[in-house]
């Protein structure tokens, strides 16, 4: 009689950058994974991207191809690692050959928030004082705040969540603009002043979700992931990376985005912009939510007819000069 011997159980190995909040987000997915499929190991290995390691330069002025990704995504390449752990909205649009976005998971809040300095704990937005300094690393923030708010200063800001906060409680921000996720999952929720209003501030593509990359010939574990996929939030995140793509507009570039499930139907708001908040295109479209990437591609196609390509080789021109 002939025994079998059955092979061991697979070891995972998860991908992650190093900072605070993109550790808590791993561990979160590997959380989630380990109860659904607690005979397999999974491990968190962590890595420095490009992104991380560049703080003094205006992240419109490095690039966006990977700025964020690149290193895990070679690790995963090579076999270093099995997936990675994004924030949705910090991965391209184009992902390397060999590569593919296996699971998005639930969604946060994708708004913006408004952060203040003390002395502002009785403003909000629209009652800050003339000349008030706002700090934001994000050319699609500042471009729609400069449209609303001309009157503001607005002001470079690089670090990690918890390196921004010191600089404003240091003084040297009125208040800022972040991601209303990323403070509520680093249970910081009490430092959001106001949600800013979709009138005032799209979020961007994919803000608020977690996207998880892996190799595309890895059948099983494309499978196991599928456990953690939320699938109104996919389809309202393809849609929105549908857009995007379509547009040709990178991670730093003035696009934001909302979307709504409404029944069967997802609604998708986009608009471009100019950094000095001058030119500005928007329109909506509504379709069949399981048909997510064709109406991103529609919205591109409305915007594109309104002027948003000339936006966006402006801006792109002004980039490329370092401007």
């Amino acid at each position: 009689m002939t025994s079998v011997v059955s092979s061991p159980p697979r070891t995972i190995r998860i991908g992650s950058r190093k900072s605070q909040l993109a550790l808590v987000q791993t561990y979160w997915v590997q959380e989630q994974l380990q109860k659904s499929f607690p005979d397999i190991t999974f491990e968190v290995h962590t890595m420095s991207t490009q992104g991380d390691k560049i703080l003094d330069v205006a992240l419109a002025k490095i690039g966006d191809k990977g700025l964020f990704t690149k290193e895990l995504e070679v690790g995963m390449l090579n076999q270093e690692i099995d997936f990675a752990v994004h924030s949705l909205k910090d991965l391209p649009t184009h992902l390397p050959e060999g590569l593919t976005l296996a699971a998005i998971t639930e969604r946060e809040n994708p708004a913006d928030a408004l952060v203040v300095h003390e002395k502002h704990k009785d403003k909000q937005i629209d009652t800050l004082p003339e000349g008030a300094v706002i700090g934001t690393s994000s050319l699609r923030r500042l471009a729609q705040l400069r449209h609303h708010f001309p009157h503001f200063t607005f002001k470079d800001v690089r670090g990690n969540l918890i390196t921004r906060l010191a600089k404003l409680d240091a003084g040297e921000y009125d208040a800022l603009i972040l991601a209303a996720a990323g403070l509520e999952r680093l249970e910081m929720s009490d430092r959001i002043h106001q949600i800013i209003p979709n009138e005032i501030s799209l979020h961007a593509v994919g803000q608020g979700a977690l996207g998880i990359e892996c190799r595309t010939d890895d059948s099983e574990l494309l499978s196991l992931l599928k456990a953690i996929e939320h699938p109104q939030t996919r389809d309202r995140c393809l849609a929105e990376r549908s857009f995007l793509r379509s547009l040709e507009g990178g991670c730093q570039v003035p696009i934001g985005v909302n979307t709504e499930i409404s029944g069967e139907n997802l609604i998708l708001t986009g608009i471009v912009a100019s950094v000095d908040g001058q030119k500005f295109v928007k329109d909506t479209v509504t379709g069949i939510a399981n048909n997510a990437e064709a109406l991103g591609i529609e919205l591109a196609e409305l915007l594109r007819q309104q002027g948003a390509q000339e936006i966006l080789s402006e801006i792109f021109a002004v980039i490329q000069r370092g401007s």
